[in-house]
């Protein structure tokens, strides 16, 4: 999160309704139409516009709301923000909705798009802590999505037993951390159980100075480049539930440090978890998995920095096949006029940055971007990009009056790979509404087989944006059940091939900033009304699947040949 400084460049401040138990009865379940009608109370839809999304937030019950304490102006740490959580807590193939931050609020989802909240009956109301991040994953495997939450100075472990979490941090052996950031649960030595990876940011604190920076006589918060790093941590699961630490022996300390983005993927077939770290304003990372230890490839694999080679302020971060040849791509978002990176994977390893190419530069440039996700709302086959920005300045247009603390939420259509679109001037409301845009989650909240997201606003309520597209193309959405795997099939690389074309996709929930996504894997096939699906298990299985129907939830279970 870089600023303007007196010594730089002048840049400034810088499932489906039946429910679970029918899915696994049955295998597979049909939600919802292609072409589906109005909601009551949407706005009307703008005509030629592919893509439209509807912010339900009031109408859905949910009342969450961040605020920002202290004085002002902020300091580094006061406008980090926070993430949000999309997870099935409670087994009714409904997702649910969690809200990280000081006060730690779970919301159940019924599937229409209405939400309880059951923070205090769920036991996260109790939390204390200055809680800024979440991943999910069945850690213990027992069939329910377990939660960690990072924290400055904290973190929490949290076993769900059964609808209710309970807070196992100490007893499982998981240290405080000093600025947790970005967390992520993955299978990273082979052996079934969810490891656990979290991020951390720099070194700061009440007495560490400065605290402020001075602009030309005004003081707001410093760039990350006055602090000393503080660097990611990684945690194997021993199974009984408690954790060891192995940063060291695996060598995954041989990092930059100012971790903001973590995303971890078998990106190069190996059948092993690698992980990629969006860092602030020094070199990203990229940890190849290659046994019992990593190897930094990040400068090898040309991810490390910007397409004219600088480091940039790595912040949200997440694979995708954007250009559907069957290997996973990489998204990194940056600071304002810095160029945000899509690291398009050339051959296994080796990647180049084609986001001035695909022309998102022209329009992203202007903004401070955070979460950002991979997803194909109109459903035709080709992901597309959704951004959160917000500076972290909260008085930069007393410094720049051309920048603004609140920004849009910018939403690009994927043009077949050649390019993007930018929606959001077309699409208006709730997308071009100024907010202080933080983590992005995506899953489908009300199972039509559209996907939908949550924005978090950092001085606001989230943005809940249901997904009315009026006319969408077919779907596939698979929920993997492992054997031999971890009980998620996390980690999981997915070929989809439909209309003739292979999509690589992941089983996984990190990514994005300081969040957690939907754990099912949705996939666009435009016209197609069959796709095949082969599925590289994390335990080295493999699943052929080949005619699945269109417009499915499908429950896939490793080790079986049917759905």
């Amino acid at each position: 999160m870089t600023r303007s400084c007196p010594h730089r460049r002048p840049i400034v401040g810088r499932l489906a309704p039946m429910g679970l138990a029918l899915l696994l009865a049955a295998g597979c379940s049909r939600v919802g139409p292609r072409a589906s009608a109005p909601h009551p109370g949407d706005p009307p839809a703008a005509t030629e516009l592919p893509i439209r999304l509807v912010d339900v937030r009031e109408s859905a019950g949910i009342d969450y709301r961040w605020e920002i304490a202290g004085k002002r102006p902020l300091t580094i740490l006061q406008t980090i923000g926070n993430g949000v959580g999309l997870l099935d807590y409670d087994g009714d193939g409904h997702l649910d909705l969690l809200c990280v931050g000081a006060r730690v609020a779970l919301y159940r989802g019924d599937g229409t798009g209405q939400f309880a909240d059951v923070s205090r009956a769920a036991g996260v109301a109790a939390l204390r802590g200055h809680f800024l991040g979440c991943a999910t994953g069945d850690f213990d495997n027992d069939g329910d999505p377990d939660l960690y939450l990072s924290a400055y100075r904290g973190g929490a472990l949290l076993r769900n037993d059964g609808g209710r979490f309970t807070d196992i941090t100490r007893r499982a052996g998981i240290a405080p951390q000093p600025w947790g950031s970005a967390c992520s649960f993955a299978d990273i030595d082979g052996d079934g159980r969810l490891d656990l990876y979290v991020g951390n940011y720099v070194v700061f604190g009440p007495n560490v100075k400065p605290q402020l920076c001075d602009f030309h006589g005004l003081l707001s918060s410093c760039g990350p480049r006055y602090y000393q790093p503080e660097r990611g941590v990684l945690y194997l699961n021993l199974g009984d539930g408690r954790f060891r630490d192995v940063t060291r022996a695996w060598g995954a300390d041989r990092v930059s440090g100012k971790a903001l983005g973590v995303a971890i993927a078998d990106f190069d077939g190996s059948g092993r978890q690698s992980i990629a770290i969006a860092n602030d304003e020094v070199p990203g990372d990229l940890l190849l998995n290659l046994g019992k230890r990593f190897r930094n490839i990040g400068v090898a694999s040309n991810t490390a920095y910007d397409a004219e080679g600088n480091p940039h302020a790595g912040m949200g971060i997440d694979w995708g096949d954007f250009d559907l040849d069957g290997d996973l791509d990489l998204v990194v978002t940056t600071f304002v006029h810095e160029g945000k990176s899509v690291y398009r994977q050339e051959e296994p390893r080796f990647f180049t940055d084609v986001a001035a190419q695909l022309g998102l530069n022209e329009h992203t440039l202007p903004y401070v971007a955070f979460g950002v996700r991979w997803a194909d709302f109109d459903n035709d086959r080709w992901p597309d990009l959704l951004i959160a920005n917000g500076h972290v300045q909260d008085n930069v247009a007393q410094i720049d009056p051309a920048q603004s603390y609140r920004q849009p939420t910018q939403l690009f259509r994927n043009r077949e790979g050649s390019g993007f679109d930018y929606l959001t001037p077309a699409h208006g409301e709730p997308l071009t509404r100024a907010i202080v845009g933080r983590g992005v989650a995506t899953g489908d909240l009300d199972n039509d087989g559209r996907i939908d997201a949550v924005v978090v606003d950092s001085e606001g309520s989230p943005l809940v944006l249901m997904n009315r597209s009026p006319r969408v193309g077919r779907w596939l959405s698979l929920r993997l059940v492992g054997r031999r795997s971890n009980r998620d099939g996390i980690g999981a690389r997915v070929i989809v091939t439909a209309g003739g074309r292979p999509q690589a996709l992941r089983c996984a929930t990190d990514g994005s900033y300081f969040s957690a996504s939907d754990v099912r894997i949705h996939c666009g096939l435009g016209e197609a009304t069959t796709a095949t699906v082969t599925i590289h298990w994390p335990s080295g299985a493999r699943t052929e699947l080949r005619d699945v129907p269109a417009d499915r939830f499908v429950v896939v279970r490793e080790g079986e040949a049917g759905y």
